[in-house]
Protein backbone atom coordinates (compact mmCIF):
# COMPACT_ATOMS: atom_id res chain seq x y z
CA UNK A 1 0.00 0.00 0.00
CA UNK A 2 1.74 3.17 -0.98
CA UNK A 3 1.48 6.29 1.42
CA UNK A 4 0.79 8.82 -1.03
CA UNK A 5 1.88 11.84 1.47
CA UNK A 6 5.25 10.30 1.01
CA UNK A 7 4.95 9.53 -2.57
CA UNK A 8 4.35 13.22 -2.89
CA UNK A 9 7.59 14.07 -1.11
CA UNK A 10 9.30 11.68 -2.53
CA UNK A 11 8.36 13.22 -6.16
CA UNK A 12 9.24 16.70 -4.86
CA UNK A 13 12.39 15.99 -3.42
CA UNK A 14 14.37 14.28 -5.50
CA UNK A 15 13.00 14.58 -9.20
CA UNK A 16 12.16 17.97 -11.90
CA UNK A 17 9.37 18.10 -14.16
CA UNK A 18 10.35 14.95 -16.13
CA UNK A 19 8.90 12.82 -18.71
CA UNK A 20 6.45 10.80 -15.82
CA UNK A 21 5.90 13.92 -13.35
CA UNK A 22 4.21 17.19 -13.67
CA UNK A 23 3.68 20.08 -10.99
CA UNK A 24 1.33 22.77 -11.11
CA UNK A 25 -0.12 25.71 -8.81
CA UNK A 26 -3.63 24.79 -9.75
CA UNK A 27 -5.62 23.66 -12.60
CA UNK A 28 -9.12 24.22 -13.85
CA UNK A 29 -11.38 22.28 -15.75
CA UNK A 30 -14.18 24.86 -15.73
CA UNK A 31 -13.06 26.60 -18.36
CA UNK A 32 -12.59 25.54 -21.70
CA UNK A 33 -8.73 26.67 -21.67
CA UNK A 34 -7.95 25.16 -18.32
CA UNK A 35 -9.71 21.76 -19.53
CA UNK A 36 -7.81 21.70 -22.65
CA UNK A 37 -4.08 21.82 -21.22
CA UNK A 38 -5.18 19.34 -18.52
CA UNK A 39 -5.79 16.83 -21.29
CA UNK A 40 -2.41 18.05 -23.33
CA UNK A 41 -0.32 16.60 -20.18
CA UNK A 42 -3.10 13.41 -19.34
CA UNK A 43 -2.02 12.58 -23.15
CA UNK A 44 1.09 13.69 -23.43
CA UNK A 45 2.54 11.40 -19.81
CA UNK A 46 0.47 8.45 -20.83
CA UNK A 47 2.47 8.62 -23.76
CA UNK A 48 5.85 9.48 -22.61
CA UNK A 49 5.35 6.41 -20.23
CA UNK A 50 3.49 3.69 -21.58
CA UNK A 51 4.46 0.96 -18.93
CA UNK A 52 4.50 2.84 -15.84
CA UNK A 53 2.57 5.28 -14.39
CA UNK A 54 2.83 9.66 -14.33
CA UNK A 55 1.89 11.69 -11.78
CA UNK A 56 1.01 15.68 -11.51
CA UNK A 57 1.03 16.85 -8.19
CA UNK A 58 -1.42 20.18 -8.25
CA UNK A 59 -0.65 22.95 -5.26
CA UNK A 60 2.74 23.26 -5.37
CA UNK A 61 4.78 26.49 -6.24
CA UNK A 62 6.83 25.92 -9.46
CA UNK A 63 9.76 28.02 -8.05
CA UNK A 64 10.87 26.59 -4.89
CA UNK A 65 8.78 23.84 -4.16
CA UNK A 66 7.08 25.04 -1.34
CA UNK A 67 3.70 22.92 -0.71
CA UNK A 68 1.04 25.99 -0.73
CA UNK A 69 -2.09 23.19 -1.19
CA UNK A 70 -5.50 23.28 -3.49
CA UNK A 71 -9.39 23.39 -2.93
CA UNK A 72 -10.59 19.96 -2.26
CA UNK A 73 -11.46 18.34 -5.57
CA UNK A 74 -14.28 15.82 -5.48
CA UNK A 75 -14.83 15.44 -9.29
CA UNK A 76 -15.31 11.64 -9.48
CA UNK A 77 -16.19 12.12 -12.79
CA UNK A 78 -12.93 13.00 -14.15
CA UNK A 79 -12.12 9.95 -16.02
CA UNK A 80 -15.50 10.81 -17.78
CA UNK A 81 -14.06 14.29 -19.30
CA UNK A 82 -10.81 11.98 -20.41
CA UNK A 83 -13.14 8.96 -22.31
CA UNK A 84 -14.82 12.17 -24.20
CA UNK A 85 -11.62 13.43 -25.31
CA UNK A 86 -8.61 11.34 -25.44
CA UNK A 87 -8.68 8.24 -28.25
CA UNK A 88 -6.80 5.38 -25.40
CA UNK A 89 -7.88 6.57 -22.96
CA UNK A 90 -5.26 6.20 -19.79
CA UNK A 91 -7.09 5.45 -16.28
CA UNK A 92 -6.87 8.73 -14.12
CA UNK A 93 -7.64 8.90 -10.53
CA UNK A 94 -7.34 12.19 -8.78
CA UNK A 95 -6.71 12.54 -5.11
CA UNK A 96 -6.38 14.72 -2.27
CA UNK A 97 -4.08 14.44 0.42
CA UNK A 98 -3.93 16.05 3.61
CA UNK A 99 -0.60 17.53 4.81
CA UNK A 100 -0.15 18.72 8.72
CA UNK A 101 0.91 22.28 7.94
CA UNK A 102 -2.03 23.79 5.42
CA UNK A 103 -5.33 24.49 6.94
CA UNK A 104 -8.13 22.22 6.92
CA UNK A 105 -9.55 23.33 3.96
CA UNK A 106 -6.78 22.47 1.29
CA UNK A 107 -4.97 19.58 0.06
CA UNK A 108 -2.31 18.55 -1.97
CA UNK A 109 -4.05 17.55 -5.47
CA UNK A 110 -2.45 13.81 -6.83
CA UNK A 111 -3.43 12.70 -10.41
CA UNK A 112 -2.05 9.42 -11.05
CA UNK A 113 -2.02 8.40 -15.07
CA UNK A 114 -1.91 4.46 -15.41
CA UNK A 115 -1.58 4.03 -19.70
CA UNK A 116 -3.01 1.07 -21.42
CA UNK A 117 -0.43 0.91 -23.69
CA UNK A 118 -1.74 2.20 -26.68
CA UNK A 119 -1.11 5.73 -28.12
CA UNK A 120 -3.03 8.33 -26.76
CA UNK A 121 -4.40 11.38 -28.82
CA UNK A 122 -6.99 14.42 -28.82
CA UNK A 123 -10.33 12.77 -29.97
CA UNK A 124 -12.11 16.15 -31.14
CA UNK A 125 -11.08 19.84 -31.52
CA UNK A 126 -10.81 21.79 -27.79
CA UNK A 127 -9.48 25.17 -27.62
CA UNK A 128 -6.54 25.69 -29.71
CA UNK A 129 -6.13 22.03 -29.60
CA UNK A 130 -7.00 19.80 -32.80
CA UNK A 131 -8.88 16.28 -32.67
CA UNK A 132 -6.03 13.76 -33.53
CA UNK A 133 -3.16 15.83 -31.90
CA UNK A 134 -0.54 13.78 -30.24
CA UNK A 135 1.42 14.71 -27.13
CA UNK A 136 4.68 13.79 -25.59
CA UNK A 137 6.84 14.80 -22.66
CA UNK A 138 10.07 16.90 -23.80
CA UNK A 139 11.75 17.75 -20.47
CA UNK A 140 9.42 19.34 -18.03
CA UNK A 141 6.87 20.61 -21.93
CA UNK A 142 4.25 18.67 -23.08
CA UNK A 143 4.64 19.09 -26.71
CA UNK A 144 3.05 17.89 -30.11
CA UNK A 145 4.71 15.51 -31.79
CA UNK A 146 4.85 13.92 -35.33
CA UNK A 147 6.90 10.48 -35.42
CA UNK A 148 6.64 7.35 -37.01
CA UNK A 149 8.87 5.11 -34.22
CA UNK A 150 7.56 3.32 -31.37
CA UNK A 151 6.61 4.14 -27.92
CA UNK A 152 9.62 3.76 -25.70
CA UNK A 153 9.59 3.08 -21.87
CA UNK A 154 12.47 4.28 -20.11
CA UNK A 155 11.09 5.49 -16.63
CA UNK A 156 9.65 2.17 -15.11
CA UNK A 157 12.83 1.57 -13.20
CA UNK A 158 12.27 5.11 -11.53
CA UNK A 159 8.91 5.28 -10.81
CA UNK A 160 9.13 1.73 -9.34
CA UNK A 161 11.97 2.93 -7.01
CA UNK A 162 10.11 5.68 -6.20
CA UNK A 163 6.79 3.93 -4.93
CA UNK A 164 8.64 1.33 -3.27
CA UNK A 165 10.06 4.46 -1.08
CA UNK A 166 6.59 5.32 -0.30
CA UNK A 167 5.39 1.98 0.87
CA UNK A 168 3.12 2.23 4.03
CA UNK A 169 4.11 1.07 7.55
CA UNK A 170 2.22 0.50 11.32
CA UNK A 171 4.35 3.78 12.20
CA UNK A 172 2.74 6.12 9.50
CA UNK A 173 -0.71 4.41 10.10
CA UNK A 174 -1.01 5.24 13.67
CA UNK A 175 0.78 8.45 13.36
CA UNK A 176 -2.12 9.10 10.74
CA UNK A 177 -4.65 7.92 13.00
CA UNK A 178 -3.78 10.25 16.35
CA UNK A 179 -3.31 13.42 14.01
CA UNK A 180 -6.70 12.97 12.43
CA UNK A 181 -8.34 12.29 16.04
CA UNK A 182 -6.81 14.88 17.78
CA UNK A 183 -7.54 17.28 14.89
CA UNK A 184 -11.10 17.08 14.62
CA UNK A 185 -11.70 16.02 18.62
CA UNK A 186 -14.68 18.66 17.99
CA UNK A 187 -16.88 17.13 15.51
CA UNK A 188 -17.09 13.18 17.67
CA UNK A 189 -13.71 11.71 15.35
CA UNK A 190 -14.29 8.12 15.16
CA UNK A 191 -12.35 5.25 13.16
CA UNK A 192 -13.49 2.07 11.88
CA UNK A 193 -10.56 -1.08 10.78
CA UNK A 194 -12.14 -3.03 7.71
CA UNK A 195 -10.74 -6.78 6.80
CA UNK A 196 -8.01 -6.83 9.46
CA UNK A 197 -5.63 -3.94 7.18
CA UNK A 198 -7.62 -0.32 6.56
CA UNK A 199 -8.37 2.10 8.82
CA UNK A 200 -10.86 4.59 7.82
CA UNK A 201 -11.54 8.02 9.96
CA UNK A 202 -14.47 10.24 9.76
CA UNK A 203 -15.89 13.16 11.59
CA UNK A 204 -18.73 15.40 11.50
CA UNK A 205 -21.52 17.37 13.05
CA UNK A 206 -24.46 15.86 13.65
CA UNK A 207 -27.74 17.09 12.70
CA UNK A 208 -31.23 14.98 13.52
CA UNK A 209 -34.08 15.96 10.42
CA UNK A 210 -37.27 14.32 10.94
CA UNK A 211 -36.01 11.31 12.06
CA UNK A 212 -33.10 11.75 9.76
CA UNK A 213 -29.67 11.84 10.71
CA UNK A 214 -27.20 13.40 8.25
CA UNK A 215 -23.70 14.93 9.29
CA UNK A 216 -22.23 18.47 7.88
CA UNK A 217 -18.37 19.52 7.90
CA UNK A 218 -17.59 15.98 7.14
CA UNK A 219 -14.23 14.68 6.87
CA UNK A 220 -13.49 11.11 5.31
CA UNK A 221 -9.69 9.61 5.73
CA UNK A 222 -8.28 6.61 4.26
CA UNK A 223 -4.83 6.48 6.28
CA UNK A 224 -3.45 3.34 5.30
CA UNK A 225 -3.16 6.07 2.03
CA UNK A 226 -2.84 9.38 3.23
CA UNK A 227 -5.89 9.84 1.21
CA UNK A 228 -8.67 12.63 1.92
CA UNK A 229 -11.66 10.87 0.63
CA UNK A 230 -14.50 13.45 1.19
CA UNK A 231 -14.64 16.51 2.73
CA UNK A 232 -17.95 19.31 2.75
CA UNK A 233 -18.22 22.18 4.38
CA UNK A 234 -22.13 23.01 3.07
CA UNK A 235 -23.97 20.05 2.52
CA UNK A 236 -25.00 17.55 4.46
CA UNK A 237 -24.43 13.54 4.37
CA UNK A 238 -25.87 10.26 5.82
CA UNK A 239 -23.37 7.93 6.07
CA UNK A 240 -23.82 3.97 6.62
CA UNK A 241 -21.61 1.00 6.85
CA UNK A 242 -21.05 -2.66 7.51
CA UNK A 243 -17.64 -4.51 7.96
CA UNK A 244 -16.93 -4.99 3.65
CA UNK A 245 -18.02 -1.10 2.91
CA UNK A 246 -18.66 2.69 3.76
CA UNK A 247 -21.59 4.60 1.81
CA UNK A 248 -21.76 8.48 1.55
CA UNK A 249 -25.02 10.06 0.21
CA UNK A 250 -24.32 13.18 -0.23
CA UNK A 251 -27.42 16.13 -0.64
CA UNK A 252 -27.42 19.74 -1.09
CA UNK A 253 -30.15 21.91 -0.29
CA UNK A 254 -31.77 23.82 -2.83
CA UNK A 255 -34.96 26.15 -2.90
CA UNK A 256 -36.32 29.57 -3.43
CA UNK A 257 -38.12 31.92 -1.51
CA UNK A 258 -36.72 30.23 2.12
CA UNK A 259 -38.13 27.51 1.00
CA UNK A 260 -35.83 25.03 0.93
CA UNK A 261 -35.50 21.42 0.32
CA UNK A 262 -32.79 18.06 0.59
CA UNK A 263 -32.22 16.47 -2.82
CA UNK A 264 -29.97 13.71 -2.93
CA UNK A 265 -26.57 14.51 -5.12
CA UNK A 266 -24.39 11.80 -5.52
CA UNK A 267 -23.62 7.83 -3.47
CA UNK A 268 -19.94 7.53 -2.87
CA UNK A 269 -19.84 3.54 -2.17
CA UNK A 270 -16.23 2.65 -0.72
CA UNK A 271 -15.91 -1.33 -0.67
CA UNK A 272 -12.84 -3.00 0.76
CA UNK A 273 -11.84 -6.62 -0.27
CA UNK A 274 -9.68 -9.26 0.47
CA UNK A 275 -5.88 -9.17 -0.60
CA UNK A 276 -5.72 -5.50 0.63
CA UNK A 277 -7.74 -3.93 -2.05
CA UNK A 278 -10.39 -1.82 -2.42
CA UNK A 279 -12.15 0.52 -4.67
CA UNK A 280 -14.69 3.56 -4.75
CA UNK A 281 -17.87 3.54 -6.87
CA UNK A 282 -19.89 6.61 -7.05
CA UNK A 283 -22.91 6.83 -8.68
CA UNK A 284 -25.16 10.29 -9.44
CA UNK A 285 -28.77 10.52 -7.56
CA UNK A 286 -30.09 14.07 -8.36
CA UNK A 287 -32.55 14.53 -10.23
CA UNK A 288 -33.46 18.60 -11.26
CA UNK A 289 -36.11 20.11 -9.01
CA UNK A 290 -38.65 22.00 -11.42
CA UNK A 291 -40.21 25.33 -10.25
CA UNK A 292 -42.43 27.56 -12.27
CA UNK A 293 -41.21 29.46 -14.65
CA UNK A 294 -43.19 32.57 -13.78
CA UNK A 295 -41.46 32.72 -10.62
CA UNK A 296 -37.87 31.92 -11.67
CA UNK A 297 -38.13 34.14 -14.90
CA UNK A 298 -38.51 37.00 -11.62
CA UNK A 299 -35.84 36.12 -10.05
CA UNK A 300 -33.34 35.48 -13.05
CA UNK A 301 -34.22 39.08 -14.01
CA UNK A 302 -33.06 40.30 -10.15
CA UNK A 303 -30.34 38.55 -10.12
CA UNK A 304 -28.78 40.18 -13.75
CA UNK A 305 -29.79 43.59 -11.60
CA UNK A 306 -27.95 42.36 -9.04
CA UNK A 307 -24.58 41.70 -10.94
CA UNK A 308 -24.92 44.79 -13.24
CA UNK A 309 -24.63 46.96 -9.84
CA UNK A 310 -21.63 44.78 -9.05
CA UNK A 311 -20.31 45.43 -12.39
CA UNK A 312 -20.74 49.58 -11.70
CA UNK A 313 -19.66 49.30 -8.05
CA UNK A 314 -23.21 50.38 -6.87
CA UNK A 315 -24.08 49.38 -3.45
CA UNK A 316 -26.00 46.47 -2.74
CA UNK A 317 -29.45 47.49 -0.44
CA UNK A 318 -29.55 44.80 2.42
CA UNK A 319 -31.87 42.64 1.11
CA UNK A 320 -30.02 42.64 -2.24
CA UNK A 321 -27.14 41.40 -0.15
CA UNK A 322 -29.36 38.38 0.61
CA UNK A 323 -30.48 37.54 -2.48
CA UNK A 324 -26.84 38.07 -3.48
CA UNK A 325 -25.68 34.97 -0.72
CA UNK A 326 -28.75 32.78 -3.21
CA UNK A 327 -27.12 34.35 -6.53
CA UNK A 328 -25.22 31.20 -7.12
CA UNK A 329 -27.65 28.51 -6.23
CA UNK A 330 -30.73 30.39 -8.19
CA UNK A 331 -28.70 30.72 -11.52
CA UNK A 332 -27.92 27.51 -10.63
CA UNK A 333 -31.26 26.47 -10.49
CA UNK A 334 -32.80 28.54 -13.98
CA UNK A 335 -29.72 26.61 -15.24
CA UNK A 336 -31.15 23.62 -14.41
CA UNK A 337 -34.80 24.54 -15.38
CA UNK A 338 -33.62 25.37 -19.20
CA UNK A 339 -32.66 28.68 -18.44
CA UNK A 340 -29.54 27.92 -20.72
CA UNK A 341 -27.67 31.67 -20.52
CA UNK A 342 -27.62 31.61 -16.68
CA UNK A 343 -24.55 29.39 -16.93
CA UNK A 344 -22.84 32.01 -18.50
CA UNK A 345 -23.85 34.91 -16.23
CA UNK A 346 -23.23 32.82 -13.53
CA UNK A 347 -19.50 32.34 -15.17
CA UNK A 348 -19.77 35.77 -15.49
CA UNK A 349 -20.17 36.80 -12.27
CA UNK A 350 -17.51 34.98 -10.78
CA UNK A 351 -14.51 37.60 -10.17
CA UNK A 352 -17.29 39.90 -8.61
CA UNK A 353 -18.59 37.27 -6.21
CA UNK A 354 -15.02 36.38 -5.50
CA UNK A 355 -14.70 40.31 -4.48
CA UNK A 356 -17.37 40.55 -2.98
CA UNK A 357 -16.62 38.04 -0.24
CA UNK A 358 -15.81 34.66 1.14
CA UNK A 359 -19.46 33.10 1.76
CA UNK A 360 -20.67 34.51 -1.65
CA UNK A 361 -17.48 32.88 -3.49
CA UNK A 362 -18.01 29.47 -1.37
CA UNK A 363 -21.52 29.23 -2.50
CA UNK A 364 -20.58 29.88 -6.09
CA UNK A 365 -17.66 27.00 -5.94
CA UNK A 366 -20.16 24.99 -4.34
CA UNK A 367 -22.63 25.36 -7.76
CA UNK A 368 -19.87 25.16 -10.00
CA UNK A 369 -19.12 21.71 -8.44
CA UNK A 370 -23.12 20.07 -8.60
CA UNK A 371 -22.73 21.41 -12.09
CA UNK A 372 -19.74 19.60 -12.54
CA UNK A 373 -20.96 16.52 -11.09
CA UNK A 374 -24.44 16.66 -13.10
CA UNK A 375 -22.49 17.83 -16.41
CA UNK A 376 -19.79 14.59 -16.73
CA UNK A 377 -22.57 11.81 -15.61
Amino acid sequence: MINKRLLIKNLLAHNDENSFYDKKRKIDISEKEGKAKFLKHICALSNSNPKNNSFIVIGVDDEDNKIVGVDFFDDSKIQNLINAYLTNPPIVSYENIPFPHLPDDKVVGLVTIRPMGKLTALRKNIWKYYGGSVFFRDGSMSMPKIFDIEIKDVNSKIVESIENHAQNNIEYTLDGVFDFMNKRRDYNPQYKVFKEYFVLCWAGQKKVVKDETFFSRVDIELVNEQVRLFFSTLDEVSITYDEDSFKIVEYVSLGLQNSYKYYPLEETLIQFGNNANYHIDTKLLFEAPQFDKKVLHHIYNSNNAILDKLKKGITLTKHEEQDLLNLPATYLICYLNLFHEAIDKLNEAKPFLKAYGKDVYENYKDSLRILRKVKYS
